[in-house]
């Protein structure tokens, strides 16, 4: 295992921000860790690179414990915080190369990070003058300068615009192919573009832990349909595997149903047997965002 977190409960005061959360993450994965803000994802990745104790259970790291093997897990950790600390009047290339002084890594190893992340037509120039997306391309950098074996990485794409959020996640799918990563977001379609699972955790404990591949072939079906005729619902609510009936606009409905089959000529018959015509009908899947905001209540903590 890469990481194994038993039974981690973490207490400020009388705040719970953990609550006995356990998982483990196997060697090669890339696992998005993902909750609303508040939920404990900081918490656990200052846990998970010893920068903070838990009050309770045990975690490791590559093999090694947080709390009696601290060194051996920085060795093998690269870490980049939410809030990247950066020395701004530095130029790129020297700001690594101080950093790989600590590390004892060689100055190829600086020219071969820089490369790597991209950071070659910016090596020459001060951090301060680098946008937000190159300064976090160095954070990434500096995060694997020793070459370790487990990135983790907090909120990774924060504050980014649009492209630059694009172009860190293919940087962090890349290096997941030789790393095994554990990368904390509060955005489901970041997960879903670069991790193969996902924890989600709410209010201090795990309330899903799946494959995407699985989370996906379990969305339920949504289908939205307009008749030329108001339909009481408890009328809909009597089509084969429907779990919700919500009337959206005038003759506009929206159609939950519990199952994989396509819903759409249950919905077709219905309206023949009524006489009612479609006015229009369009089937969508629930999406991972929609199942994120059923777990977690909607709600920001």
């Amino acid at each position: 295992m890469s990481i194994a977190v038993d039974n981690i409960t973490k207490t400020y005061g009388e705040q719970n921000a953990l609550k006995a959360i356990s998982f483990s993450v196997n060697r090669g994965e890339i696992v998005g860790f993902l909750g609303p803000n508040g939920a404990g994802k900081s918490t656990l990745m200052k846990i998970l690179t010893t920068f903070i104790p838990a009050t309770q259970g045990t975690a490791t790291v590559n093999g090694f414990s947080v709390t009696e093997n601290k060194k051996e897990v920085q060795k093998s950790v690269g870490y980049l915080p939410e809030h990247n600390p950066l020395y701004l009047d530095m130029y790129v290339r020297e700001y690594l190369r101080f950093n790989a002084a600590i590390f004892n890594s060689s100055k190829n190893r600086v020219e071969e990070v820089i490369q790597q992340t991209g950071l070659t037509p910016e090596a020459h120039k001060k951090i301060e003058a680098l946008s937000k997306g190159y300064r976090q391309r160095v954070g990434l950098a500096n995060a694997l300068l020793h070459n370790p074996d487990v990135l983790i990485l907090d909120e990774p794409t924060t504050g980014l615009d649009p492209n630059q959020i694009i172009e860190i996640r293919n940087l962090i799918k890349n290096v997941g192919k030789e790393k095994t990563v554990f990368l904390s977001t509060h955005i489901m379609q970041e997960v879903e573009a670069i991790c193969d699972r996902v924890i989600i955790i709410n209010q201090g404990e795990i309330v899903a832990d799946k494959k995407i591949a699985e989370l996906k072939a379990h969305q339920a079906q949504i289908i939205e349909v307009e008749f030329d005729f108001r339909v009481e619902d408890v009328a809909l609510q009597n089509l084969p595997k429907v779990k919700q009936v919500n009337n959206t606009h005038d003759f506009i409905y929206e159609l939950t149903f519990d199952t994989e089959k396509d819903m759409r000529p249950a919905v077709f018959d219905f309206a023949h047997d009524n006489g009612l015509k479609i006015l229009q009908l369009n089937a969508k899947n629930k999406n991972l965002e929609q199942l994120f905001r059923e777990l977690t209540g909607g709600e920001e903590n």
